[in-house]
């Protein structure tokens, strides 16, 4: 388990153009009950937010987690990022993996899923990105949303109408993913960008999280609480007390404000697009 970042009350962040952008943030991991070993890390820290769950066995989970997490950490710092600087962060990361100390013959993967400050025609936008079955949620006006789509079996059934939503939560191939970091494939992620809105909140998760909580439960501890590292605590510890079968690890970040300059104003609706 590696954690870069933690929290932050407020971060601001100058684009080029003049905008300037609060953040706000905090992220949490834990155990569970019912593993001996934290497989997931994070990176928290502008401009980059993402988690990752690892798999193959403790060791190998453990340190290819981190190897991603790493080399995303590498661009924390910067004023924004993009998908040519994803990409490539996770292609190292295969890489460093394939030095790993407890990798196996069959090899170690992770899941990786978040949201990086970035421009999508020269506006401020998330560019959110995943691989595998950890999740990017989105909180405006009270609504929430799932911006991501998991890489599993399971999402795949769903997709084909085969079984329902509610259906899949307790099936037995849950765990199965169709997609990783590592295991000896090339990483591709899939992107969306999302306008940034002042207002809004984030919520990037691990498995551990969903298992537990349904989009009801999650939706209610985010509305709940104002502050990005009460819902976060909040989240951790409902997952918890609700089984904690595995590691859980939230990350949930709050644009604080979006001020143009010159007085501009940013623009409505929140439309989505792909990058």
């Amino acid at each position: 388990m590696t954690q870069i970042g933690n929290g932050n009350a407020l971060h601001r962040v100058s684009l080029p153009d003049g905008t300037e952008i609060t953040l706000s943030w905090a992220a949490l991991t834990d155990t569970g009950l019912r593993r001996e070993v934290n497989e997931d890390s994070f990176i928290a820290q502008a401009p980059v937010f993402a988690v990752a769950d690892g798999m193959g066995g403790h060791a190998a989970g453990d340190f290819a987690s981190a190897a991603v997490v790493t080399r995303l950490a590498e661009h924390g710092g910067k004023t924004l990022v993009g998908t040519p600087e994803i990409d490539q962060a996770l292609r190292l990361a295969v890489q460093d993996m394939g030095r790993g100390a407890g990798v196996t013959d069959e090899g170690s993967g992770t899941t990786v899923t978040g949201a990086a400050l970035g421009t999508i025609a020269d506006e401020p936008a998330w560019i959110v990105f995943n691989i595998g079955d950890s999740r990017v949620y989105r909180l405006v006006g009270g609504v929430l949303e799932q911006l991501t789509v998991d890489h599993s079996i399971v999402q795949e059934l769903v997709d084909a109408g085969q079984i329902t939503r509610e259906e899949a939560d307790t099936h037995p191939h849950s765990n199965v993913i169709t997609r990783a970091v590592g295991f000896h494939e090339a990483p591709i992620p899939d992107y969306r960008a999302i306008a940034v809105e002042e207002g809004m909140r984030l919520l990037i998760c691990s498995d551990g999280l969903t298992k537990e909580l349904t989009s009801y439960g999650i939706r209610h501890f985010l509305v709940a609480n104002a502050k990005s590292e009460k819902a976060a605590r909040q989240l951790l510890e409902a997952a918890i007390g609700n089984g904690g079968r595995d590691n859980v690890t939230v990350v949930v970040v709050d644009v604080v404000r979006v001020a143009r300059p010159h007085g501009g104003h940013p623009g409505e609706g929140g439309e989505t697009a792909r990058a």
